[in-house]
């Protein structure tokens, strides 16, 4: 991939970023796509200079609102002008090997119209082997024409088209520390919650007590999420806490429109209040 004198050989891909203030990871994931010969940012008005840093990698910086994760996806990638294009998050690295597969994979040919690539994550100071995050992976290198977002908090891409592996992993630089997981959680969560509430599933007392325990069974136990340590302990309790709130949120979302007053209604009810409270008064005076 490489050329005379350090110079980086073009691979004829365009890569879009989402960014909403990603300060800490944005420059080390932007200098690891300078092999791409097109390179597009959808940034939702970051404020800790990452619109400023992006601006430094290439002309191709949007600014737009925050619209959802599918809606936000689906517009970085329709700016984009290559036949092939690859999405990668601000948090996220691609090695120089996984570049160079890339490379090979499109000069042999149109066999496949996707490829699935796996990640590794790094957390809490080591790469996480083991557990529910390892392997892990999705669809991101695709032809434009065959692919879109679909879904909601965990907006996925569909493929009208034979899909590929490739061998070479991508790097995830997950949470800044253990306050950020939490508030991270609490974010998704409620977006979880509010997807399932919005596709008309109903809050199950099963699901609240027994999903928790059973990622515990099957990504600690199963999938040895033991073996990463005190880091691998502390994914599964947040998983299984996260997957906990993910339905309790459901169900106070159920709670609220139980007991929710539409404005119209609630409007409707002070004026009889009001009107009741003029009779009793007018009562009151005849009494006299």
């Amino acid at each position: 991939m490489s050329t005379q004198k350090g110079a980086i050989e073009k691979i004829p891909v365009s890569v879009y970023v989402l960014t909403t203030n990603n300060r800490r990871t944005i420059e080390r994931c932007l200098k690891s796509l300078t092999w791409a010969e097109e390179l597009v940012i959808v940034d939702s008005f970051s404020e800790d200079g990452t619109y400023e840093i992006c601006q430094r990698y290439t002309e191709k910086v949007y600014r737009r609102p925050w619209t959802g994760h599918r809606d936000q996806y689906q517009y970085a990638a329709d700016l984009t002008t290559h036949q092939w294009i690859m999405f990668v998050d601000a948090d996220e690295e691609i090695p120089p090997e996984l570049a160079e597969e890339i490379q090979k994979e499109l000069d042999r040919g149109g066999e496949f119209d996707a490829y699935f690539v796996y990640r590794r994550t790094y957390y809490l100071g080591r790469w996480i082997r083991y557990g529910g995050w390892y392997p892990d992976g999705e669809i991101r290198l695709y032809r434009r024409e065959k692919g879109r977002w679909e879904g909601g908090l965990h907006a996925k891409l569909v493929v009208d088209g034979k899909i590929g592996f490739l061998k070479n992993q991508y790097l995830h630089y997950t949470y800044r520390n253990i306050s950020d997981q939490i508030q991270t959680i609490d974010r998704y969560s409620k977006i979880a919650a509010e997807d399932l509430f919005q596709r008309g599933e109903r809050f199950s007392l099963f699901r609240l007590l027994l999903h928790p325990p059973f990622r515990f069974i099957k990504e600690y136990l199963f999938k040895s999420g033991f073996r990463d340590g005190l880091p691998g302990l502390i994914i599964i309790v947040s998983t299984m806490f996260y997957v906990f709130i993910k339905y309790a949120k459901l169900w106070e979302l159920q709670l609220e429109k139980k007991y929710f007053v539409p404005s119209s209604l609630d409007g409707e009810r002070k004026s009889k209040e009001k009107n009741l409270k003029e009779k009793m008064k007018e009562n009151q005076d005849d009494s006299f």
